[in-house]
């Protein structure tokens, strides 16, 4: 039988925001947050000096006896504080850390509240509702940049966005700590506005629901709710420490739910999140696709009968790959670290190796019939990327170009290996438009490192090599991070590493002296783009190969006679030495 947890996460992964979390004060706990009645509990413990009495060991039965009712939250606050600024200032010693306690880390978000907040920023959990007073989970999501509907208060019910709209909802369904009207009695928890219950109704309906650190012992407004959802769309799955209560177990029964048992609330967040951090991480195609999608673009691409199959199958994988590159899979919002650049550079890879396989087969053995396929699908992928607005990180910004770069390097490349330079030269001249970079900028400019991958990141790629070369200071981690994902995919066409490793460096310094042949170069401009090339032991190699062959073919130079330098010998020759002199002077 399938563990839960992995069930679980199997769902989760499966059906991105389609699951609620229903959290109790058990997911506080760690934290040292007192629950609702704790906090009843202590201030009665507080009136009782005033009256010059003892309410121990029962706080509860004292104040029923000394005032003839149930305590109540609101009445006992308004008993010892007068003004609501007093009460709030009362409450904040219950639920936020004074100075030794936040170096203790009591009263600050736990691991398991960071764990949520990560599925949040993911996009895989969307609604949250709970019976906690606190603010650790706001928190929790605060620092990573995602600042969440709160709905506290009936008013807030009336002005809130619909669930769909936001990128996270949290619903309180006692209240807030610094409202005095939070439910804590039983009175209080026997039922809910009409309102509050028409929202429940609906995420009870339209959601999966995932229940920690709630008993349903007390709450009976909220299992009515649960109780009143006539559908199970989706699974419920909840978790125990122990053994169910009688009210839970109902519960789990009613809505045919699965249980979980877990050992807190911390690791079952923690674990539950590297589940299905490791599905989204190894989520690639089977590994027949590519191989299936490859044999079938061989078959299409001699024949022309074949023409629109062809550009069904290549049309087909490019609308999958720009559909997986949404930022609702890649949320902008997401804060900057290292361990989250690599798993998206990795994810990136998963993504797109079907289309990264049918652009270099595609490239190797296609003809100019075939070159303005390979472009346009470069050209979609790449404006996959939303121009950016709100909060949006502009390294992830960036980085949204990486999979059209990844292709735009494999069809190089791979036409280069072929001696295809017709090929090589319309993914140059013909110049895809990536929209929203310096007003619409062909792909050769877009593609260039210092667009894709930001500089603030420079230092974290541990391969790198960081150079001043011009102002600002250009580095070029971009070719590093790509050689590996295309080295697969072209080793049918360069089985030898070696050979790999020089067309390569090739495509890079033939792509450099493109990139600057659009410059004013009595001014001095150069791009500065720079590649692995740079930094081989047998640079000079390359330059030199490649003027000997300008030299010997002279006006006849393939890539003049395609079109690039504007078919001029002299400016070919002026790019290349006005380049090859700046990586020289840079590099020594």
């Amino acid at each position: 039988m399938i563990d839960p947890m992995i069930s679980l996460a199997f769902s989760i992964h499966s059906n991105k925001g389609v699951y609620a979390l229903l959290l109790g004060s058990g997911v506080s706990r760690s934290a040292d947050i007192p629950t609702g009645w704790e906090v009843v509990l202590d201030l009665i413990c507080r009136i009782a000096p005033l009256k010059e009495a003892d309410c121990k060991p029962d706080p509860e039965t004292w104040y029923m006896n000394q005032f003839g009712e149930a305590p109540n939250y609101s009445k006992l606050l308004e008993e010892l504080e007068k003004s609501p600024a007093e009460r709030s200032q009362l409450l904040r010693g219950y639920f936020e850390p004074k100075e030794e306690e936040r170096e203790e880390g009591k009263k600050l978000p736990t691991l398991g509240h960071k764990a949520i907040a990560e599925l949040v920023a993911s996009g895989y959990i969307r609604v949250i509702i709970t019976t906690n007073f606190d603010r650790l989970l706001e928190q929790a999501l605060e620092a990573v940049g995602i600042h969440p509907t709160v709905i506290s208060t009936l008013d807030a019910i009336n002005g809130a966005m619909p669930l769909i709209h936001t990128k996270c909802t949290i619903v309180k369904v006692h209240g807030d700590y610094l409202d005095t009207r939070i439910k804590n009695t039983p009175s209080e928890l026997e039922q809910y506005d009409d309102a509050l219950n028409q929202l429940l109704d609906r995420v009870f309906d339209e959601f999966g629901l995932i229940v920690c650190g709630w008993s349903a012992e007390w709450d009976a407004a909220l299992r009515s709710a649960m109780v009143r959802c006539p559908s199970r769309r989706f699974t419920t799955y909840w978790t125990v420490r122990g053994q169910l209560g009688k009210a839970a177990e109902q519960l789990v029964q009613h809505r045919r739910g699965e249980v979980v048992k877990i050992s807190d609330s911390d690791s079952f967040f923690q674990e539950l999140t590297e589940k299905v951090s490791a599905l989204e991480e190894y989520d690639r195609p089977h590994p027949l696709s590519a191989k299936i999608a490859i044999a079938t673009l061989k078959k299409y691409l001699p024949e022309d009968r074949y023409r629109i199959r062809l550009h069904d199958l290549v049309n087909q994988e490019t609308e999958k790959l720009f559909s997986s590159l949404s930022n609702q899979h890649f949320p902008q919002e997401t804060p900057f670290s290292k361990e989250e650049f690599y798993r998206r550079i990795e994810h990136y890879n998963s993504l797109t190796e079907v289309l990264l396989n049918l652009i270099v087969t595609g490239c190797y053995w296609g003809d100019r019939s075939h070159e303005d396929l390979w472009v346009k699908s470069i050209e979609r992928i790449a404006n996959s990327r939303k121009p950016a607005c709100g909060n949006s990180q502009e390294t992830w910004y960036k980085l949204k170009l990486y999979p059209s770069a990844l292709l735009f390097y494999a069809g190089g490349i791979a036409a280069i290996a072929k001696g295809n330079y017709t090929t090589f030269v319309s993914l140059m001249n013909n110049k895809p438009t990536v929209r929203g970079s310096r007003k619409n900028e062909a792909a050769l400019l877009a593609l260039e490192t210092n667009q894709v991958i930001h500089t603030r990141i420079e230092e974290i790629i541990s391969t790198s090599h960081t150079v001043s070369f011009f102002d600002p200071p250009i580095y070029t981690p971009l070719s590093d991070l790509i050689f590996d994902p295309v080295r697969e995919p072209l080793r049918e066409f360069l089985p030898d590493d070696v050979d790999y490793e020089s067309c390569f460096d090739r495509f890079e310094y033939l792509f450099a002296l493109a990139n600057n042949s659009d410059l004013d170069l009595k001014s001095g401009g150069n791009r500065g783009f720079l590649g692995r090339f740079a930094w081989s032991q047998k640079y000079e190699d390359l330059p030199e190969e490649i003027g000997l062959e300008i030299e010997n073919a002279g006006a006849d130079f393939i890539l003049l006679k395609l079109g690039l330098f504007d078919g001029s010998l002299e400016r070919l020759k002026s790019v290349k030495a006005t380049y090859d002199s700046a990586v020289w002077k840079r590099l020594a």
